[in-house]
């Protein structure tokens, strides 16, 4: 197994949500983890509270925007001057243009999108061997089943995800040889603050009433997955999309809403 005591993880928007679960995962084990955030979107006190309960190394907290270069620079200069190295780097941020119909595309938007979604993916890796020499052992992208499956308003975000789970293998093939092992983890539903503010809030009590609240992921659920990747337990998987659901992608649908009417009051 991989002692992570006292080694870097890097979560880029890791002062809430998925980020914020992965990264105490990962403090948990020792691990020295710098948290990313934008401005006015992280209470710091919050979150050093949150590693301080579970007796964990107090992170340092940055406020970096993913899509901009000299945010990025100054972010790892600064890990830089505390550690020799980056174990883990987890691309966390995601942001794009919420869509309501086709007159809404948008190229410029578009590219924002994929800039703030999948590109620091990339570019946080190779400026992080620009930097400290050596690539992160662990590259991990977080995505969603957007690219696969419809939700509203959803278009540019699932684009940008389809980017990311493409370059994670393509990635894993060009870094083969450079002890660099990328994967992107899909989730499905997760009751965070991004998923109402993409969603809309009503959109979780409509949804309990065709569904079942074990069809919802916690962000722990995801943080594990991404902890075991960089254990040292899975280090012989690279390149791939991992999905976490429960297993609720394959049977979510029609069909089940057909076969559970009774359950959900829906015989009528």
């Amino acid at each position: 197994m991989n002692d992570l005591c006292g080694k870097a993880v890097l979560v880029t928007g890791g002062t809430a949500g998925i980020g914020l679960a992965t990264a105490l995962r990962f403090a948990e084990a020792g691990a020295a983890c710098t948290l990313t955030y934008r401005f006015g979107t992280a209470d710091e006190d919050e979150v050093r509270a949150a590693f301080a309960a579970r007796g964990a190394p107090p992170p340092l907290i940055v406020q970096a925007d993913a899509s901009r270069d000299d945010d990025t620079d100054a972010l790892l200069e600064e890990m830089r001057a505390r550690h020799d190295a980056v174990e883990v780097f987890v691309s966390n941020v995601s942001g794009a243009l919420v869509t309501h119909s086709f007159e809404d595309y948008d190229r410029r938007g578009l590219m924002k999108s994929i800039g703030v979604s999948a590109w620091p993916m990339v570019a946080y890796t190779r400026k992080i061997r620009a930097v400290f020499g050596r690539y992160p052992r662990y590259v991990i992208g977080m995505s969603s089943t957007g690219p696969d499956h419809f939700s509203v308003g959803y278009d540019f975000v699932a684009a940008s995800k389809s980017v990311m789970e493409t370059l994670c293998r393509y990635m894993s093939y060009r870094l083969f040889d450079r002890d660099c092992r990328v994967n992107v983890i899909r989730s499905r539903s997760i009751r965070t603050e991004a998923f109402e503010s993409t969603f809309g809030k009503d959109f979780y009590d409509f949804a309990m009433r065709l569904s079942r609240e074990e069809h919802f992921l916690v962000p722990d659920d995801v943080a594990k997955v991404a902890f075991a990747l960089a254990n040292g337990s899975m280090d012989a998987v690279s390149g791939q999309v991992i999905t976490v659901d429960k297993g609720t992608t394959f049977f979510d649908d029609l069909m089940r809403l057909w076969h559970e009417r009774d359950a959900l009051g829906l015989s009528r």
